[in-house]
């Protein structure tokens, strides 16, 4: 099996050079209709994991779900935008927010497409999706290139996490609270979904802790667009300097015949991938366990911890933690985060949601003794 995946550059987000990266990036394929039927109904579905402006570079930049737009309008498709709000507990941002902070509103406004609310649901199998996906012919997915506490890397394969419907998502975290677990869930909205085609923003991209404020912002410079999920992520996996199957949802997918994660398999056109590695990449630090052998980590799993840690001097104590917590073990004692470690499952939902960069990730001891 071999796949395609583009690579163009891009250094700004300045929307004429968007829009030709964008439109190179799906030309070099072979052009939106390989993808894409004309006339038909598109979900457009971005990563807007919070209401934070695009200078943040947490969400994907409106100019690059401008530029997919504008080339889904070229063969007269009905396009419709939207992304499921972060869901934390029993509390979802407000969905008007997070499209007015993001830039998302404006596009929309501008280019006369409709932004929807994934307020509606259906069951598939083990999580209920959004039933936008009923109502439109093809899904194009536009996710951003960030680092991730939890999956190392969210991008292709991540993003389609925003498609479970409303807190369901808190849910799924809370049953599957094992990374290996956590990744299997995520392949099987892959499988069930299936998008036509994923752009990705890596323009701006995010190393460090991300996937959100404690994370760092990372100039790859870059746009990528194929159809493959698992491919992309290995090409993204490549620039991070890791190999493919260090992400377990690419090896996962790669396993069960969903994509490619060799990368001598994959066909890349466009910007040599040679060319696009500039400078070490930072991974997470909590990741570092999740690249160990499987039977070291059942070892010593124990042993070897990262937790989230509360800097106090940072905290605005918005109790946005408290709400995002799958185990409730976060609390507000004497005006001041609390977590109790006992029932902590490492998950980072908290690190993820903080908007003031508050909560760090943390090494135990024994990992700082062996030097992880």
């Amino acid at each position: 099996m071999n796949s395609k995946v583009s690579i163009v550059r891009c250094n700004s987000y300045t929307g004429p050079l968007v829009w030709d990266a964008v439109k190179k990036s799906i030309e070099a394929l072979g052009g939106i209709s390989n993808f894409i039927k004309p006339e038909s109904r598109v979900l457009v579905k971005p990563n807007l994991l919070m209401a934070k402006e695009p200078e943040f570079g947490i969400t994907t930049h409106p100019e690059v779900v401008r530029a997919v737009v504008k080339v889904l309008k070229e063969i007269n498709c009905r396009i419709f935008i939207g992304d499921g709000p972060s869901v934390w507990g029993a509390h979802s941002e407000n969905a008007d927010e997070v499209y007015e902070c993001t830039g998302l509103k404006k596009i929309s406004e501008e280019e006369g497409v409709e932004l929807v609310k994934f307020d509606k649901k259906r069951w598939r199998g083990k999580f209920p999706l959004t039933t936008w996906l009923d109502n439109c012919d093809h899904l194009v997915s536009v996710p951003k290139f960030k680092t991730h506490e939890l999956t190392t890397l969210t991008a292709a394969i991540k993003n389609l996490y925003g498609l479970v419907s409303d807190t369901f998502k808190t849910e799924l975290h809370r049953k599957y609270f094992d990374v290996r677990e956590f990744c299997n869930i995520l392949v099987d909205i892959l499988e069930e979904v299936r998008p036509a085609l994923s752009v990705i923003d890596g323009v701006i991209a995010m190393e460090g802790d991300g996937p959100a404020t404690s994370g760092k912002l990372y100039e790859a410079g870059v746009v990528l667009a194929g159809s493959d999920c698992a491919a992309l992520d290995s090409i993204l996996a490549f620039i991070m300097g890791l190999e493919p199957c260090d992400i377990l949802t690419t090896k996962e997918a790669a396993r069960r015949g969903l994509g490619v994660a060799d990368i001598k398999s994959i066909q890349v056109l466009g910007e040599p991938l040679e060319n696009v590695i500039e400078r070490d990449f930072e991974l997470p630090r909590a990741s570092l366990t999740r690249r160990l052998p499987r039977p070291v980590t059942d070892v010593i799993r124990r042993l070897i911890r990262f937790y989230p840690k509360v800097e106090h001097g940072n905290c605005i104590r918005c109790g946005s933690c408290i709400k995002a917590c799958p185990k409730k073990v976060i609390s507000m004692k004497k005006e001041r985060i609390s977590i109790d470690y006992s029932g902590c499952i490492s998950c980072f939902c908290c690190q993820e949601i903080c908007p003031a960069s508050a909560i760090k990730v943390k090494k135990g001891a024994f990992a700082r003794l062996i030097g992880l």
